[in-house]
């Protein structure tokens, strides 16, 4: 948007137009003292150091070219609309203009200041091009006041009242800096912010309330003082109000004050009357003058105000009354009743005897001045006229009374009526006798004494009414009746008993003495529980304080009687908490099914009576299961051993788990998370088990996570380790490495001193523990002198025992047992090892000639010895006498004597019985040699397992 004619008038005139305009601004630009003043003084100096951030001290001239600029632009605009280009506007030369062939320095316009109205508009630094930003411009919002002009911007201040185009304008002030120094400037840019239709009217309230008097005249105005608002301004604000319905009685008009406020006013356009209908409910409209006219709305409620507009009418003119000359004083005689259509203090009707009526008539009978009742107040005598003309008024506030006419007409009856009087015995008051409750059977109430004024006839008297009473004759007296009880009476049945004590005489003349008994309640009805057994449920977990229930007894009894409070009995727990008034139930914690699943307490309601009374009643709850457990092992880390070679799908172990909660959440399934190819577990049982034989040479140990889930939703789990030993069981006999074949030999030099290594025998167990401890023994021999070699049964180093002669030359042939220490069968295995006793190896196929025979061999059934230290305990002895230590060392010595002795003779027995059966000379020349050192030896501890 650019901007008008007249703002380009403004801007107009070239430098020299824009310094005139600048030096009549002066004096608004905030200079108000003359050059020697200290306030010119001080301003002059902040001007220096203006002047020193924008260029050098010679652009003092171009200082002073201020000069203003204005545009107008509609408020809601989005991003980038084009409000004006100061370039253009203020005429500044531009690239490619009237000189273009003069260099042309870039010009720069840049915001002096960061005020409030920077954040609504971008400005070009290169092209001066001002459009609007991401921050959408609300007049509203910007200028609340609808009065006068409301200015943002960054020297808001600084602007006289003269430059503002008019008096409801919104202003942003932009203060432009406009570069380099040759065109050097200060320029105000004043943004005008339009006004659209965006507001609807808004009533401050929902439902507006009139009151219009009933005698209100045509044409008369009432102020609604609720008008409706619209932010917007002009001919966007409210212009006009309507009604939807004015039942043809009401309109609208409107007034504008001097502040250009409008006001609606109801105007009434016909009659009114309260008493054809007292309210109307109609719609209120107003309606802005944009294009399209946005409205809003509210509910109107007329009410139609009373006036004393009416007077009391009676329905009929005349009442004709017969009254006989025995009735008794108090007899109801007619009641006259007049209607007036007003309400309140209007309605309000008065009765009262005319003037015309005579005093005796009026001492007669007597008039209910409030009620209209006329009753008989004198007794009736011969002297009484027949007729009576009662002329009533029915009086109004300010209204002419209205008339009716009760004439009586009097029957004289010449026999007087019996008499009844009666002589209370119970608590009586105004003819009511008071009785307990709890008053016993045959309780006296009251003596009737029946009488004949005229003393000729014959009096009867019988009881009328039904209820728990009995009127008989009180011997030995005449004409005395006692009135009693014949039944307990309680109140909760029937409160209010109304009797009739009735005479006649023998000519039919009735008399009536009415009696009412009222039962007085009294303490004797404990209060009683709804339900006898409260059965109640609730999930755990719940909140602090929950609800439970809401208990409820009743008691029968009145007053502070009937009054019932809840108390807890001493059996509830401390967190259960019980309204004495109320009956609410409530549980202060939070309930855990694991700890408790059942609570069964009583609870008691009292009265208030004196004594009071209670009842009991019993609670039971049940606190329903929430899946609020995980699984649980019984140990976080199971460990089972196996001997190996187990059984498929045998049973390792029982995994046990337990869940706190109950039914379905309870349930668990238990899986392996890891090695399922191997191992199973069985869900109900928790039984592991393997599908396949386990060989503990293969994988000594495994290592499963077993995870748990429950049944609940959402479900929990936990997990546990497993750890699956494999024992070793003797399943693999030794396993000969050295020598590697039965056909191997072995140069052994006739010059081999005795105790020399000669060979190895190495062999290992793929078993653990005494099942891999190995024991070697030369179990066969043959040879010229085959004694002369000998096998270490720890090492299986075979060393030469005695020197070799010449007749020993030839092939040994030793069978070596190789056997571990197993349980309970040990394994072994068997190998042949060839040493051939010569100076050079001459004919090596003649000796493998000699090793493809089949040795003959004879198997000794020696087994091989190697010594395991025992662990040696000291025992500690002490003795009394001398002489047994004696004889104890005595004896020890004497058998360890006999005992070696015994060993050494049979050790020198077996060494000759050897040395005869192996003797074998075989003479082979050799010439091939065998590296002894083949495999690296690994020797094995024993341990003592």
């Amino acid at each position: 948007m650019g901007s008008s004619g007249e703002e380009r008038r403004r801007a107009g005139g070239g430098a020299a137009g824009l310094l005139g305009r600048s030096r009549r601004q002066r004096p608004g630009m905030g200079f108000p003292g003359g050059r020697g003043s200290p306030t010119a003084r001080g301003s002059l100096q902040h001007l220096i150091l203006f002047l020193l951030f924008v260029g050098p001290f010679n652009c003092f001239a171009s200082y002073s070219r201020a000069t203003e600029l204005f545009y107008s632009l509609n408020e809601g605009l989005p991003a980038g609309i084009l409000i004006g280009s100061l370039a253009r506007d203020l005429r500044l030369p531009t690239a490619g203009g009237q000189h273009p062939a003069a260099p042309q320095p870039p010009l720069s316009f840049t915001l002096a200041s960061r005020g409030f109205g920077e954040q609504y508009v971008h400005l070009d630094n290169r092209s001066g091009e001002l459009h609007t930003s991401d921050v959408e411009i609300d007049r509203e919002a910007l200028c609340m006041e609808s009065s006068g002009a409301t200015i943002f911007g960054a020297a808001a201040g600084a602007a006289s009242s003269s430059s503002l185009p008019s008096s409801e304008s919104c202003l942003l002030l932009l203060d432009v800096l406009v570069l380099p120094q040759e065109y050097f400037r200060l320029v105000k840019v004043k943004i005008t912010i339009r006004d659209v239709n965006d507001n609807a009217p808004r009533f401050p309230v929902t439902h507006i309330r009139l009151s219009v008097p009933e005698n209100a005249p045509v044409n008369t105005r009432l102020a609604i003082e609720h008008p409706a608002c619209d932010p917007d301004v002009g001919t966007n604000g409210v212009q006009t109000y309507r009604l939807r319905d004015n039942y043809g009685v009401f309109t609208l008009d409107v007034e504008e004050n001097e502040s250009g406020e409008r006001t609606p006013y109801l105007i009434i356009m016909g009659a009114l009357d309260r008493e054809t209908r007292e309210e109307y409910v109609t719609v209120i409209v107003a309606e802005d003058g944009g294009t399209p006219p946005l409205m809003g709305s509210a509910t109107l409620t007329i009410s139609i105000s009373d006036i004393n507009d009416n007077c009391p009418q009676f329905n009929d003119s005349q009442i004709n009354v017969t009254l006989y000359g025995n009735s008794s004083l108090g007899t109801h005689m007619a009641t006259v009743h007049a209607i007036d259509m007003d309400l309140g203090s209007n309605a309000q009707v008065s009765y009262s005897y005319s003037q015309k009526v005579p005093q005796p008539s009026r001492d007669l009978f007597h008039l209910n001045e409030s009620t209209g009742v006329i009753t008989l107040s004198s007794k009736v005598d011969g002297d009484t006229p027949r007729l009576h003309r009662l002329i009533i008024l029915g009086n109004g506030p300010g209204c002419i009374p209205a008339v009716i006419t009760v004439l009586v007409t009097i029957i004289k009856v010449m026999m007087r009526p019996p008499e009844v009087v009666p002589r209370f015995i119970a608590n009586e008051a105004e003819g009511v006798v008071y009785l307990k409750e709890l008053e016993p059977v045959n309780t006296p109430i009251a003596f009737f004494t029946i009488k004949d004024p005229d003393e000729k006839y014959k009096v009867n008297c019988y009881l009328d009414g039904d209820g728990p009473f009995r009127l008989s004759p009180y011997k030995p007296y005449n004409n005395e009746y006692l009135l009693e009880t014949t039944k307990p009476l309680d109140y909760e049945t029937q409160q209010l008993y109304e009797i009739s004590v009735v005479a006649w005489n023998s000519e039919g003349f009735h008399v009536n003495k009415i009696i009412k008994v009222q039962v007085l309640d009294e303490n004797d009805n404990s209060p009683v529980f709804s339900q006898q057994l409260v059965e109640l449920s609730i999930e755990e977990n719940n909140v602090p304080n929950a609800f439970l229930t809401k208990l409820h007894a009743t008691d029968a009894d009145s007053g502070e009687r009937g009054q019932v409070s809840y108390f807890l009995g001493p059996d509830a727990p401390s967190y259960f908490s019980l309204d004495k008034t109320t009956g609410v139930l409530t549980v202060s914690t939070q309930l855990d099914r694991e700890e408790k699943e059942k609570y069964r307490y009583t609870v008691k309601a009292v009265d208030s009576g004196f004594p009071p009374r209670e009842s009991i009643a019993t609670v039971t709850i049940t606190v329903l299961d929430k899946n609020d457990n995980s699984p649980r092992f019984i140990n976080k880390d199971f460990s089972f051993f196996v001997p190996e070679n187990f059984p498929g799908f045998g049973e390792i172990g029982v995994i046990s788990v337990t869940d706190a909660d109950a039914g379905q959440n309870g349930w668990v399934a238990l899986s392996v998370l890891n090695g399922s190819d191997i191992f199973v577990i069985d869900t109900g049982k928790g039984v592991l088990r393997a599908k396949v034989s386990l060989d503990r040479e293969q994988q000594s140990s495994y290592v499963l996570w077993i995870e748990a889930v429950d049944g609940g939703d959402p479900a929990l789990s936990s997990t546990a380790k497993i750890t699956v030993l494999l024992l070793d069981i003797n399943d693999n006999p030794p396993l000969v490495l050295f020598p590697q074949s039965n056909m191997s030999y072995l140069l052994v030099l006739p010059s081999t001193l005795p105790g020399s290594p000669i060979t190895e025998v190495y062999a290992v167990d793929k078993d653990t523990g005494m099942n891999a401890v190995i024991a070697y023994s030369i179990i066969g021999r043959r040879g010229p002198r085959p004694e002369s070699f000998k096998i270490d049964p720890k090492t299986g180093n075979i060393t030469l025992e005695e020197s070799l002669m010449q007749n020993d030359y030839g092939l040994y042939r030793l069978l070596v047992k190789v056997s571990d220490h197993g349980y309970p069968e040990p394994l072994h295995s068997t190998v042949m090892v060839n040493l051939f006793v010569n100076d050079t190896v001459s004919n090596e196929s003649y000796i493998e000639s000699l090793l493809r025979r089949e040795p003959d061999i004879s198997i000794e059934e020696k087994q091989p010895q190697i010594s395991i230290e025992p662990t040696h305990k000291k025992m500690e002895s002490t003795s009394c006498m001398p002489t047994l230590v004696a004889l104890s060392i005595i004896s020890l010595g004497s058998i360890a004597l006999v005992t070696g002795m015994g060993i050494y003779i049979c050790l020198r027995k077996g060494e000759k019985h050897h040395r005869a059966d192996e003797s074998l000379e075989v003479q082979i020349p050799l010439n091939g040699r065998i590296n002894l050192h083949m495999l690296e030896k690994k020797p094995m501890e024993i341990s003592n397992i």
